[in-house]
């Protein structure tokens, strides 16, 4: 029979090499950097609640196998993980006890959560743990582009906003040091996520305490337009700038490797094509329609796919005034390369002394990212169209010519 002592150990090996081969790279939130961050939160709490090795065996075994039933689609995904881990820990010779162990413990983690044991309460913890941590913003941001990608579920920043509200506040630790150890910083995301759903989407009643709040001076106007009173977002919203970015700028290049896959196949294609059938053109007229179809096929997705990869050339230069009426935006290169330096530097201090000014500029650059994004998966979705039904319709044709005419 398998030692206790090294099943979490051989649980590590498997559960890693298993979610590196398997899991979908469409699955940014549940990957490996997930699992190691459950299974160091459950050897956290453990420790705290000195529960036994036994326990703390079966306890790291369940955090390495609650997420491997991902591999086939979140939909049912923890049955799929607590079967996996009894097969894994039956091979082992493992008592079934400690089997059913590990499965209540795999199968408490299905929302909405409820746990009965210590076990089953700490793994629910650690799974849910950056909520009342720092690395929220950054996990925040995964789940979203998880869902925009493997579910092609995209929601207004509104609907998203409310969304985690609704979540955060919904949502408890089972655990006692979970919720003196998570649970402040986690209200602190929900009061910064109230704050940011006011700023960018207030309600009317808000709108008229603002007008309100105007007259009275906390919105005055000035020489340079309205000065905004500013507000300390802190390091959470800025940790969720730099994320999205990072979400923003992984997007552009998956888009720009997708259409890199069209151009080299279609490519190799047509050469084939070219070197192949042409030749036997003269001799085989039968076979020009559907050569040709296959060659239409190929250079119209060449060509969509050359454009999703097309830059977009801008005037690059922003006036003073522009900066002044905090118009203009310097944090792409698209938008400055034509201006003097003395010109952009001053600009860039403008913008560093205005943290109103800044945010907005940060803000304007999503914005623009993603409506070039946008275009990028739209004129790809164009070009995959007209390549599998165009390869479809060329199959096709070689058959019907083969099978009726040749």
């Amino acid at each position: 029979m398998e030692s206790r002592s090294s099943i979490a150990a051989e649980a590590s090996n498997f559960a890693r090499n298993y979610l590196i081969e398997n899991m979908p790279k469409k699955y940014v939130y549940h990957d490996i950097e997930h699992t190691e961050n459950v299974v160091g939160s459950c050897k956290e709490l453990g420790s705290k609640y000195y529960i036994s090795d036994r326990d703390m065996e079966l306890l790291e075994t369940a955090a390495w196998f609650h997420d491997l039933g991902y591999v086939e689609g979140p939909e049912g995904h923890e049955q799929r993980g607590a079967e996996k881990v009894a097969d894994f820990m039956g091979e082992r010779g493992c008592p079934e006890e400690d089997i059913k162990v590990v499965q209540g413990c795999i199968m408490a983690t299905k929302m909405p959560q409820s746990p009965k044991t210590i076990l089953e309460q700490i793994i629910c913890d650690s799974d849910l743990n950056h909520l009342g941590k720092d690395s929220y913003w950054e996990r925040c941001v995964k789940v979203r582009q998880e869902l925009m990608i493997a579910k092609n579920t995209i929601m207004q920043e509104d609907a998203w906003l409310d969304f985690e509200i609704k979540f955060l506040e919904a949502h408890s630790y089972h655990t006692d040091i979970a919720r003196s150890s998570w649970g402040k910083t986690k209200q602190q995301h929900i009061k910064q996520l109230n704050k940011l759903r006011k700023k960018l989407f207030p309600t009317t009643e808000e709108l008229l305490n603002r007008k309100k709040k105007k007259k009275k001076g906390v919105i005055r106007p000035s020489g340079k337009g309205i000065e905004i009173k500013q507000m300390n977002l802190g390091r959470g919203v800025e940790t969720m700038y730099r994320a999205t970015y990072r979400t923003h700028v992984n997007l552009s290049a998956m888009a720009d490797n997708k259409a890199n896959i069209m151009l080299s196949i279609n490519a190799i294609i047509i050469s084939i094509v070219v070197s192949t059938l042409v030749p036997q053109l003269q001799s085989q007229p039968e076979l020009i329609l559907p050569t040709l179809l296959l060659l239409l096929t190929c250079m119209l997705a060449i060509v969509y796919a050359t454009l999703s990869t097309k830059p977009k050339v801008t005037e690059g230069k922003f006036s003073r005034e522009d900066i002044e009426m905090k118009r203009s935006n310097l944090l792409f290169f698209g938008n400055f390369y034509n201006m003097d330096l003395d010109d952009f530097h001053w600009g860039v201090m403008e913008m560093i002394k205005d943290e109103d000014f800044l945010y907005s500029s940060m803000t304007r650059d999503l914005y623009w990212l993603g409506k070039v994004l946008a275009q990028k998966y739209r004129l790809l979705s164009i070009c995959y169209n007209i390549f599998m039904y165009g390869l479809i319709g060329s199959v096709i044709a070689f058959g019907v010519v083969y099978t009726f005419i040749v």
